[in-house]
């Protein structure tokens, strides 16, 4: 399989033509049918239906599709930035992150970051923290923050800080009535569970939560974004147990309770490649261990693994 295999196949399958992709690609249609022809039997897949009028893609084609579209936009950036480099222009520094940390202290040491390095090209990736593990050792990112931590001797991880988790209800909710709310009693509601997948993830640790005081919660649905989560609570499907963090996203028909078991906690952990002494990785960890202590209350415990 080839680089321009798959930008054949991208032409082809945004045009649903042979005819119309050969002349936006400059070729003549014959050999960029033969190429379709070839990917497919590396895949050994049909990606598209050639007796429908117009062409359609089949399922196998539309999967491959969205993936072949991720793969060409993570190619042309990666050119991009390593023509950059080359020329001297830019410094890449690039970040990973857990969607719940925008809600934090992320924006704010970001902002600050890049005003202090105004010479340095900042990426961010929206990765769970498991894909950060892979994305670190692979130089995609340079550093990540997440939720979880890494039992990796390759990882080098921070706790910035715990916050605590608080519940999400729909509007009306008969526990809204309460101030504190323990686990006890959540584990009798219908639990929206998220990430769904990859795992393990946020959706562990809270069943963790539940499962080490000898609880077994009612998990009504799982999703994949945090907001899909908190949709479905304002739609009334259950409820779900999220860092406080979340609070500062404002949806009228989601309202939220405390919990009356203190040490329930999500912990915000900064995650590195083990011995790298990289010198703007040392000014952004300082960075986010200051912010950490202004915003919030301080970790109980700061960690390097």
């Amino acid at each position: 399989m080839e680089i321009r295999q798959l930008r054949y196949f991208e032409a082809v399958a945004t045009a649903l033509s042979f005819s119309r992709a050969a002349e936006r690609l400059h070729m003549a249609q014959p050999p960029l049918s033969r190429q379709i022809q070839q990917l497919e039997q590396a895949l050994g897949a049909q990606l598209i239906d050639r007796s429908a009028r117009p062409l359609q893609l089949t399922p196998a084609g539309r999967f491959f599709l969205e993936q072949t579209v991720q793969i060409l936009a993570r190619l042309k950036e990666s050119t991009e930035a390593t023509r950059r480099i080359a020329e001297g222009r830019r410094t890449v520094f690039g970040i990973g992150f857990v969607p719940s940390a925008l809600y934090g202290l992320l924006p704010e040491l970001i902002r600050q970051f890049r005003q202090l390095h105004t010479e340095v090209e900042v990426q961010l990736s929206e990765l769970i923290t498991v894909q950060q593990a892979e994305a670190l050792k692979s130089g995609r990112i340079d550093v990540g923050f997440g939720r979880l931590v890494l039992d990796d001797p390759d990882i080098e991880s921070v706790t910035l800080l715990e916050e605590p988790i608080v519940a999400a209800l729909p509007a009306r909710h008969p526990l809204l009535r309460r101030k504190l709310l323990p686990l006890q009693l959540l584990a009798q509601e219908p639990l929206l569970l998220y990430p769904a997948r990859p795992r393990p993830s946020y959706a562990d640790h809270v069943l963790q939560l539940f499962k080490g005081r000898g609880l077994t919660p009612r998990v009504a649905m799982e999703a994949n974004e945090l907001q899909t989560a908190l949709g479905l609570v304002a739609a009334g499907v259950g409820i779900a147990l999220v860092p406080a963090s979340v609070r500062h996203l404002h949806r009228s028909e989601v309202h939220y309770r405390p919990l009356a078991d203190s040490t329930a906690v999500s912990p915000v952990i900064m995650n590195a490649r083990a011995g790298d002494r990289d010198a703007l990785l040392g000014r952004l960890r300082q960075l986010a261990l200051e912010l950490a202590r202004k915003q919030h209350h301080p970790a109980s415990r700061t960690s390097y693994k």
